[in-house]
């Protein structure tokens, strides 16, 4: 059952509006192999489009709604779509786009092949050292694992309710929708995030489980009246895509009851690690899942590392992703057939993951990869800036807050800068502060010392 404001849609009526949707895409064109755009909202729709597109044997690219026309731009540029479905301007001026809000007739039940589980099945972006985001590719098989991965870390039954609010277009929005549906679960999909509407419906609704990221957790530790709503249905939320802030979690289970569930993953490898259901714990994002290995090694020399051990994270698993577009940058992502996941930390004799910092110079914005240098080609475009540079600083919020160093040749205000990348780039890339400086630190080879940058900026903060 899937569940829209007052709309539900049995298994039986979303199969069914998926072979409508696949009849009309066909007729289209739409053939198998292709690539096809999706740029919607969250809405019963999306998940029928994504049906519907594997149903043709067609790999759904996931665009995300938040992104400006550039960014867009860029990702088609990448994955080359032939077709397009949706509901958002943004596409629709870039491609011939199948629109949302049109109707869709219910199918006739036509039987259509088992797509290759080596084809194809979703392209998601996640950005890389390079800058520019790049397309991670799923197959139907490495999707597939991941999703017998979940279903087991999380407990997931066809006895369990979930509500999703995070964007179906980023990798756990995703993951929760297909598993859910693949287990029989009752879902709640959400229009967009209200805390007072989340906490509204697992009191209505009877939510047995619950997904949450940082800026979530932090909103339902401050809430005056959190006690007022009856969460008893819970067995846990979930705690991803940035560490546990223990002071928070144990904020909320104090408040409420309902325990935490720390878990780890990568758009990469969807599902690396997660506590255990019986006895979860919030210094950790638990122990690799079946299925799922982890090893570590040396920062210097790429050696694996014994127990209690400090270095890069490694990890390998048939959830793992087929590589990227551009194809040219799958190369560096992997070390003797391992993806590197860019997370340092260590694994002890009992197999309990800690993180502790990042070998890459990504910043993790709530559950968002945020290329600095994205950020840092906007910031260049405008006259006054003659060098700048940006980087990640921890964030109670959201994770880490994104800053930016700039160095000016005519006066310019902070406002207007971030204004600019606003005007560009997705909302969450605005950087949260701007620190004008007299000249970026950098190699000789030009490489920027952020973590030079980052030293300056912790000692202005404790001023």
């Amino acid at each position: 059952m899937l569940v829209f404001e007052d709309r539900r849609y049995t298994a039986s009526e979303l199969g069914a509006l998926a072979d409508g949707l696949a009849d009309r895409l066909a007729r289209r064109g739409v053939r198998a192999g292709e690539r096809v755009a999706l740029m919607s909202s969250n809405r019963p729709e999306f998940v029928i489009a994504v049906q519907a597109l594997w149903r043709l044997g067609a790999a759904v690219v996931l665009l995300s709604p938040a992104w400006k026309r550039g960014e867009v731009e860029h990702a088609l540029d990448i994955t080359k779509p032939a077709h397009a479905v949706g509901d958002h301007p943004v596409l629709a001026e870039l491609m011939p786009m199948l629109h949302l809000d049109e109707p869709i007739p219910a199918g006739a039940g036509a039987v259509y092949p088992a797509p290759e589980p080596s084809s194809d099945a979703v392209l998601v972006f996640s950005s890389g050292t390079t800058g520019m985001p790049k397309a991670v590719r799923h197959t139907h098989a490495s999707l597939a694992a991941a999703v017998v991965h979940w279903r087991d870390a999380l407990g997931l039954t066809a006895d369990d309710r979930i509500q999703i609010t995070t964007p179906p277009s980023h990798i756990l929005g995703l993951l929760n929708i297909v598993t859910a549906l693949e287990v029989g679960a009752w879902l709640r999909l959400h229009r967009r995030f209200d805390l007072d509407r989340l906490l509204h419906h697992i009191e209505l609704d009877g939510i047995t489980v619950e997904m949450a990221v940082a800026p979530i957790a932090l909103a339902l530790a401050a809430h005056p009246k959190l006690e007022s709503y009856d969460l008893s249905s819970l067995r846990y939320v979930m705690w991803g895509a940035t560490p546990v802030t223990p002071s928070v979690a144990e904020t909320v289970t104090r408040r409420t009851g309902v325990p935490w569930l720390p878990a780890y993953g990568a758009s990469e490898l969807p599902v690396i690690a997660c506590n255990p259901l019986d006895g979860p714990r919030l210094d950790t994002p638990g122990r690799a899942v079946p299925g799922v290995r982890v090893r570590v090694v040396s920062l210097e020399t790429g050696k694996p590392l014994g127990p209690d051990e400090t270095g890069e994270i490694e990890v390998r698993a048939e959830s793992l992703m087929a590589g990227y577009l551009p194809a040219e940058a799958t190369a560096d992502a992997f070390h003797d057939g391992w993806y590197r996941t860019g997370d340092v930390g260590s694994v002890d004799a009992d197999g309990w993951i800690r993180l502790t910092d990042r070998s890459k110079e990504m910043i993790k914005v709530r559950a968002f990869q945020v290329a600095p240098a994205e950020i840092e080609a906007v910031l260049y475009g405008h006259p006054a800036v003659a060098d700048c540079a940006v980087f990640g600083v921890p964030d109670e919020t959201d994770g880490e807050a994104i800053v930016a160093a700039v160095r000016t040749s005519a006066p310019v205000d902070a406002d207007e800068l971030v204004a600019l990348v606003g005007d560009r780039l997705a909302s969450y890339k605005r950087p949260s502060h701007v620190e004008f400086v007299t000249e970026i630190p950098r190699l000789p080879s030009g490489k920027v010392l952020r973590r030079v940058l980052k030293e300056r900026h912790g000692r202005t903060s404790d001023r």
